[in-house]
C-alpha cells in the first residue's frame, strides 16, 4: 500500500492562485508593491543618516550641517508616512475588491449546483465558505504577503547597512539569530495547524446555529432547549479552545522575540562601548546599531502577525478553491431553448435512485397530454415528489426517458425548461422582502398590474389588500407573519404570473383549513385551464376531477385510472379513499 503524499508546509501554487485574483487590478497591486518596497528601503536609511549627523556634524559642532541633516530626516519621515498611508489604502482596497469578486464567483458557482449537493451539504458549511472564509482572504492582501515581502526586504537592507558599517559588531549583535529562526519555525508550524482547526470549528458552529435557529419551533415544542444548549456549549467550547491554542503560541513567541531582542541590544552596548573607548568605531556607529536592531526586531515581531494572516488566508483560500474546483455537483445544461412548450409529457421506463443501490422509482411509465390533469397518490416515500423533481431536472434519471413535446428534458436548457414549469409546494418558502417582491422574484418583465390582476383571479387580492401596506407589506423570513393559507395563495400567484405551460401542485392543500381550501381549490381550477397539470395530494377528494390517477407504492405504479374507475376496480386507492371518508365522517 502506497503511503499518502506528505502535504507541503507551504503551498506556493495556492499562493500564486490567490495572487492571481489581483490580476484585474494589477496597476494598483504593483503600486502597492512599489510603495512597500520603497518604505522598506527608506526606514533603514534614517539610522545611517543619524550616524552621519553625529559623526560628521555634531562631533565637530557644525550647526549648518546639523540643520541640513535634520531637514532631510524630517522630509524622509514625512515622505515615509505619506507612502505608508497610500500603501495601506491601496492594500485594503485590493483586499475588499477581491473578496467582492470572489464572493460573487462562489455564490454564482453554488447556484449552478444540483439539488442533491444541497441535500448532503450542511448549509452552515456553505455560509462559512461564502462569508467568513472569503473575508479572511482580504487580509492576505491588506496585512499578508505584500507586507511580509516588505518586512523581509527591510531586514535585508538593514543587514547590508550593518555589515557595510562594521562586520564584527554585526556578527556580535546577530549571534541570537539561530535561536530566533528556530523559534520562528516552530511557531509557524504550530500556528498553521491551529488555524486549520479554528476554521473547522467556525464552520461547525455556523452549521449548528443556522440549523437550530431555523428549527427553533421544533426545539421549543419538544422542550429541547436545555439539551440543545448543552450541545451548543460543547461546540462553542471547542471553538474557544481552538482559538486559545493559537493565542498560546503567540503568548510564547512574542516574549521569546523580546528576550532575544534585549540580549542582542545588550551585546551591542557591551561590545560597542568597548569599541568606542578603544577607538575602533565612533559613537554614531554605536547609536546607529542600536537603532538598526530596533528596526530589525520590529518586523520580526510583525512577521508573526503577518504570517498569521497569511496562514489564515491560505487555509480559507484552500477551502474556497476546493469548492470552486468541484464541478461534479454542477447541473448539466442542455442546448435547446424551450420557447413554445405545449405540455405533452412522457415518462418511459424511468428508474431513479438518490443513493446507488437504493431505487426510489422503478420502471415508471405514463403520458400526460396538453391541458390534461394527472394525479399522483401513494404513501409517504412512494416516489411522488421524485417524479416532480425529475421533470424539472433537479435530479437526473438513472435510466429510461422523460420527454416534453417529444424532446428529452435533458436537451432543453435548464433556465428555459424551468421557466415553463411552475411548482407549488406544500411548504411554501417566502423570502424576506415585500409580498410584491416574493411574487415577482425581482423579474422586471412582470408588471405590478399583472400581479394584481392574477391575485384577483385566484382570490388572493382580498387578503393582500387588507394588509396595512398591501402588496408592499414586508414579509418576515419564511413568511412567518402570514398564515399557511395566505402563503399558499401567494405561491399560487407567484406561479401564475410566470405563465407556465406545466403546473405542478405538490401537496398544495394538505395543511390548510376547509374554508381556505375552497378558495384554493377555486384558484387551482382557474390555474389548470389550458395547462398540463400534475397534482400530488393526500386528500383524495381534491383530485377526483383528474383525467388519470396513478397510485404509487414503494416506487412502482400499482394502479392507475380515473377516480370512478379506481373506486370500482382497485384495491389500494379504494382502501385509501374509504379510510379518509370514514375519518371525515367520524
Amino acid at each position: 500500500m502506497t503511503k499518502p503524499k506528505k502535504k507541503e508546509s507551504f503551498d506556493w501554487k495556492l499562493l500564486v492562485r490567490v495572487f492571481s485574483l489581483a490580476l484585474p487590478y494589477k496597476e494598483k497591486f504593483l503600486t502597492a508593491v512599489f510603495l512597500t518596497v520603497s518604505i522598506a528601503i527608506l526606514g533603514p536609511l534614517r539610522p545611517y543618516l543619524i550616524q552621519v549627523t553625529i559623526d560628521k556634524y555634531i562631533a565637530i559642532g557644525d550647526g549648518n550641517g546639523l540643520l541640513n541633516m535634520s531637514v532631510l530626516l524630517l522630509f524622509l519621515l514625512i515622505l515615509g508616512a505619506a507612502m505608508q498611508w497610500w500603501g495601506t489604502l491601496l492594500s485594503n482596497f485590493l483586499g475588499q475588491q477581491i473578496i467582492y469578486d470572489l464572493r460573487n464567483k462562489v455564490y454564482k458557482h453554488l447556484l449552478s449546483f444540483k439539488q442533491s449537493y444541497f441535500d448532503k451539504t450542511p448549509v452552515g458549511n456553505l455560509v462559512t465558505r461564502s462569508i467568513s472564509d472569503i473575508e479572511v482572504i482580504s487580509e492576505v492582501f491588506s496585512e499578508g504577503m505584500i507586507n511580509i515581502v516588505g518586512d523581509i526586504l527591510q531586514i535585508a537592507v538593514l543587514l547590508i547597512l550593518m555589515f557595510a558599517t562594521d562586520v564584527k559588531l554585526s556578527l556580535v549583535c546577530l549571534s541570537v539569530l539561530p535561536l530566533l529562526f528556530y523559534s520562528g519555525y516552530l511557531f509557524k508550524e504550530a500556528v498553521k495547524s491551529s488555524f486549520e482547526e479554528v476554521r473547522n470549528k467556525v464552520s461547525q458552529i455556523n452549521t449548528f446555529v443556522q440549523e437550530h435557529l431555523t428549527g427553533m419551533q421544533i426545539v421549543q415544542i419538544f422542550n429541547r432547549e436545555e439539551q440543545e444548549f448543552k450541545k451548543f456549549k460543547e461546540i462553542n467550547a471547542d471553538h474557544r479552545n481552538a482559538n486559545i491554542q493559537s493565542v498560546f503560541y503567540y503568548s510564547v513567541f512574542f516574549p521569546v522575540v523580546e528576550v532575544l531582542s534585549a540580549i542582542a541590544i545588550g551585546l551591542v552596548v557591551w561590545y560597542g562601548s568597548s569599541g568606542v573607548i578603544n577607538g575602533e568605531f565612533s559613537t554614531g556607529v554605536l547609536i546607529a546599531f542600536i537603532m538598526y536592531l530596533n528596526l530589525f526586531f520590529r518586523p520580526i515581531r510583525q512577521l508573526a502577525d503577518r504570517f498569521n494572516n497569511l496562514q489564515m488566508g491560505m487555509v480559507a483560500s484552500e477551502r474556497i478553491f476546493n469548492l470552486l474546483d468541484d464541478n461534479q455537483p454542477k447541473e448539466v445544461d442542455g442546448n435547446l431553448t424551450a420557447n413554445e412548450i405545449q405540455g405533452n409529457i412522457l415518462f418511459e421506463k424511468v428508474n431513479f435512485s438518490y443513493n446507488e443501490g437504493q431505487p426510489v422509482l422503478k420502471d415508471i411509465s405514463f403520458t400526460l397530454e396538453k391541458g390534461k390533469t394527472l394525479a399522483l397518490v401513494g404513501a409517504t416515500g412512494a416516489g411522488k415528489s421524485s417524479i416532480i423533481n425529475l421533470l424539472s431536472r433537479f435530479y437526473d434519471i438513472s435510466s429510461g426517458k422523460i420527454t416534453i413535446d417529444g424532446i428529452s428534458v435533458q436537451t432543453y436548457t435548464l433556465e428555459s425548461l424551468r421557466s415553463k414549469i411552475a411548482v407549488v409546494l406544500q411548504d411554501v418558502f417566502l423570502f424576506s422582502g415585500t409580498i410584491m417582491d416574493n411574487i415577482k422574484l425581482y423579474n422586471s418583465e412582470i408588471s405590478d398590474e399583472k400581479v394584481i390582476e392574477t391575485a384577483k383571479l385566484l382570490g388572493a387580492h382580498n387578503f393582500i389588500s387588507l394588509l396595512p401596506k398591501g402588496y408592499m407589506q414586508p414579509v418576515m423570513e419564511r413568511g412567518a407573519t402570514l398564515s399557511v393559507g395566505q402563503r399558499q395563495l401567494i405561491s399560487f400567484v407567484r406561479a401564475m404570473v410566470h405563465n407556465p405551460a406545466i403546473l405542478v401542485l405538490d401537496e398544495a392543500t394538505s395543511s390548510i383549513d376547509h374554508e381556505t381550501e375552497e378558495i384554493i381549490q377555486n384558484a387551482i381550477e382557474k390555474m389548470r385551464q389550458g395547462r398540463s397539470s400534475i397534482m400530488i395530494a393526500h386528500r383524495l377528494s381534491t383530485i377526483s376531477h383528474a383525467d388519470e390517477i396513478i397510485v404509487l407504492d414503494k416506487g412502482e405504479i400499482v394502479e392507475r385510472g380515473t377516480h370512478t374507475h379506481l373506486l370500482q376496480n382497485s384495491k389500494f386507492y379504494k382502501e385509501l379513499y374509504e379510510h379518509q371518508f370514514a375519518s371525515t365522517i367520524s
